[in-house]
């Protein structure tokens, strides 16, 4: 009798064996917190809230922060460009354990859905708009011209669509609002020849190195920079040079792999599941019977695509979030709609049909965030970053640089929140720099290029949700993901030794 072959488990499986292995963390590590300083605008003061939970209210000067041991101007408060609790040096306090059981890890992903509704309806109506879209057969008329127009070329697709995304990312952090990307963009890559992967990798690593060599990102760069009391000029040169090569490497590597796939669709990594993902993607589109790319259908793609820009326009200027950027979708959608002259009933039929189809994905998005929950509660996450402080004190420069690389690395992966990191991290390690004689910008770059790393992978990021669009599962993405992880890490590392020693 043959032996049945097992699969590796799927992203809700993988979520959960990561979620227990955080709640045995929350027993092993000891709680312990920062007392932390926030801003009150209003009442232009200071609020500490002490380990203990009590609070103390002091004056919202530049003096107040010079005594704390605070190296960040009143400015920054003022303005606003530091606007969440940051750690006070040196109060670091053990408390009162909090471990969590069994209860609070089958609540976890409840209120993990709950935390993160905004993100998940955004990705149902972007599930609703695409299913109304695909029904115009607007998507396979024009997935026939583009295939046409790119006929030798195909490899552009990668070039373009990764070095926009990381201009995204560098500049205002794209990441979550991808997600809206992989169902238009994957029956594109499919009919060109490519697999799944190469999509996924194209958008996901253009939005992730984007984001790891961050130039003007408020969210990294600049909220990192104030909470280390620099300005976020300072560095900058060297990240925009890595954010160039480190492009360079990751389309390199995509380019390569997807010749491979074109070539021989047998070497693609996810060969099993072609006629599967095929069938998803493309069971509308008939080469033998592609619709006219009428005017009709250009105005639909046109305005698509304008909804786009004006999404990233929203967010990097006027201060989007997911409650407009859903809006806006949502907009599109009755608009193409109404151009397509479908009836009520059939687009809301389409609707709900598409929404229904990326309900598992904004699921995962759920459990994911209730691994961050875990963390939280069990007060273990300012603990890591104490002793991870400890450490590196005294250390050998050169020795100095890659354990704090190695140390946002693991602190990346508790607290995937770029900014919620930067500024419970900073004002702790920052200092550690100048006692090895380096300049602050070095630990800028290094907790960048940590978290950055770490987001290729981690289960508390965005990848299982992106991997769950097309069911591909996590070894799969492993394989395909180590080596340019390994690739992109010795060159941070590079990087690092460049910009602390050459001056």
């Amino acid at each position: 009798m043959s032996k049945k072959k097992r699969s590796f488990p799927t992203a809700f499986t993988v979520l959960f064996i990561v979620l227990i292995f955080a709640a045995i963390l929350t027993y092993i590590v000891p709680s312990g917190l920062f007392a932390k300083l926030q801003y009150d605008g209003d009442k232009k003061i200071f609020v500490v809230t002490k380990p203990d939970g009590s609070t103390q209210e002091l004056p919202g000067t530049q003096e107040t922060l010079d005594k704390l041991g605070i190296k960040i101007k009143i400015e920054k408060f003022e303005d606003g460009s530091i606007y969440k609790p940051i750690a006070i040096p040196g109060t670091y306090e053990r408390v009162e354990a909090n471990p969590q059981g069994i209860i609070d890890v089958l609540q976890a992903p409840i209120k993990g859905i709950q935390e993160s509704i905004d993100i998940i309806v955004f990705v149902l109506i972007i599930g609703g708009l695409i299913g109304v879209l695909n029904s115009t057969g607007a998507f396979d008329a024009g997935i026939a011209s583009l295939s046409r127009a790119t006929k030798g070329k195909e490899f552009l697709l990668i070039v373009i669509i990764t070095a926009l995304v990381a201009v995204g990312g560098t500049t205002f952090g794209m990441a979550e609002e991808t997600i809206a990307f992989y169902p238009i963009l994957i029956p594109v890559f499919i009919a060109a020849g490519y697999d799944a992967l190469v999509c996924i990798a194209a958008v996901y690593m253009g939005s992730s190195v984007g984001t790891m060599f961050s130039t003007v990102n408020p969210f990294a760069s600049v909220i990192a920079s104030n909470a280390a009391g620099i300005t976020f000029t300072e560095g900058l040169t060297m990240r925009f040079i890595g954010w160039i090569i480190a492009n360079i490497i990751a389309i390199v590597y995509i380019v390569r792999y997807a010749n491979k796939v074109k070539k021989d669709p047998a070497n693609s990594l996810i060969y099993s599941q072609k006629e599967e993902i095929e069938e998803k993607f493309l069971k509308n589109h008939d080469k033998k019977e592609v619709p006219e790319f009428t005017l009709r259908r250009k105005l639909m793609l046109i305005i698509f695509g304008l909804a786009f820009a004006v999404m990233i326009w929203g967010v990097s200027t006027q201060d989007w979030w997911f409650t407009e950027m859903t809006t806006l979708f949502l907009a599109v959608s009755l608009i193409i709609g109404f151009l397509s002259r479908m009836k009520e009933k059939d687009f809301v039929n389409r609707f709900i049909s598409g929404a229904a189809d990326l309900v598992g994905v904004a699921l995962i998005i759920g459990v994911a965030r209730g691994i961050n929950l875990i963390l939280d509660n069990g007060l273990i996450s300012d603990t890591i970053l104490y002793y991870a402080s400890k450490l590196v004190e005294g250390m050998n420069p050169v020795v100095f640089i890659i354990v704090i690389l190695l140390i946002f690395i693991v602190l990346g992966f508790f607290i995937p929140s770029s900014s919620g990191l930067a500024v419970l991290s900073m004002p702790i390690i920052a200092p550690l720099a100048d006692s090895v004689g380096l300049p602050r910008d070095i630990i800028v770059s290094a907790y960048q290029y940590g978290q950055g790393l770490i987001a290729f992978i981690t289960p508390t990021g965005l990848i299982l949700a992106t991997l769950g669009l097309v069911d591909v599962t996590y070894d799969k993405w492993l394989k395909f993901i180590m080596p340019l992880m390994g690739y992109i890490g010795a060159f941070s590392i590079i990087m690092l030794l460049i910009q602390a020693f050459v001056r």
